[in-house]
């Protein structure tokens, strides 16, 4: 099946030029994460304060990135997790900053392990233990534990949403709010959506490949819902969610479908569906109004579920 490119936002049609598809393997994968830093660098938001923290873990030490507007105590905090395929990307992410800055509240940041050289449960074991280490109180920032949120973006929205089943299953600290923004979330892509084979940035081949390096193999119905939520059968219990995803991504159907069975299971959902939209465009083409409207409208979910 092959995704008519006419449905794509016009905005964001004269990007595609210079956005083909990831093809990834594990020979590959280094080159490629030393091209994108530097063809991405993250540029510092101002009036943004940031710092490193390294925290101790059963794993080694992890280190968390700090991002905050001011040094006022008892704000509310976000655990953020940054996107890239679970085998790209860093702590020292370009879309925490602006975050900190419209929300009012202390970004973490985590800069977990990523695929293939450390395979599921290593993120998502990271990213618990900066959970763990935020809900204890001892960070040194004074942060309101009754106001504390997880989220990320593609792979941060799926880790999100398995650190989120995680937390219920274990230590069951209050959260405010999963912010799954178009999530990375099925590892078998068995949907309409999923079966197309020629998504711009992010396609099914791509996110196969990315799937079996982060799970090491290819487990199937098996895999656990700590790495692929669509694989958990009991989704009560869980924060509230807000669920955004552009509808020519790969990844629509699924999370449509995820956002529907947490409602279903009593958890209060919000899901936003953008016209024309592929996975990822708010990154490149920032400026387009369908990108904006897809910013403003977590942007807006977060502050609420914070200060509401």
């Amino acid at each position: 099946m092959q995704l008519d490119y006419n449905l794509i936002d016009p905005e964001l049609v004269p990007s595609l030029e210079a956005l083909p598809a990831f093809e990834i393997s594990r020979e590959n994968i280094a080159g490629l994460r030393t091209m994108l830093v530097e063809s991405m660098p993250v540029v510092a938001v101002p009036g943004v304060k940031s710092n490193k923290e390294r925290i101790s873990t059963e794993d080694g030490p992890l280190d968390v990135y700090v991002y905050r507007v001011s040094s006022e105590p008892g704000q509310a905090a976000l655990l953020w997790i940054h996107g890239g395929g679970y085998v790209f990307g860093r702590g020292e992410d370009a879309v925490a900053q602006p975050i900190a800055q419209h929300c009012g509240c202390t970004v973490f940041s985590v800069d977990y392990r990523l695929a293939p050289e450390h395979p599921f449960p290593a993120g998502p074991n990271d990213c618990y233990a900066a959970l763990r280490w935020l809900m204890s109180g001892e960070t040194g920032y004074e942060i309101d534990l009754g106001r504390v949120a997880i989220g990320g973006a593609s792979a941060g929205g799926g880790m999100s949403a398995g650190l989120a089943l995680m937390n219920r299953d274990l230590d069951n600290f209050p959260l405010k709010m999963q912010l799954l923004l178009y999530p990375m979330i099925d590892n078998l892509h068995a949907t309409p959506s999923g079966a197309i084979t020629n998504h711009p940035v992010w396609n099914r081949g791509t996110s196969l490949s990315a799937w079996e390096m982060y799970l090491n193999g290819e487990p199937g119905e098996s895999a656990s819902p700590y790495a692929a939520a669509t694989r958990a059968t009991d989704l009560s219990g869980l924060p509230s969610a807000y669920v955004s995803v552009g509808n020519e991504d790969l990844f629509r159907d699924e999370d449509i479908e995820y956002a529907r069975r947490l409602s279903d299971a009593g958890v209060a959902t919000e899901l936003a569906v953008f016209p024309g939209l592929y996975h990822g465009a708010d990154a490149f083409v920032p400026d387009a109004r369908v990108c904006k409207r897809l910013r403003a409208g977590y942007l807006s979910a977060l502050a609420d579920a914070l200060h509401g």
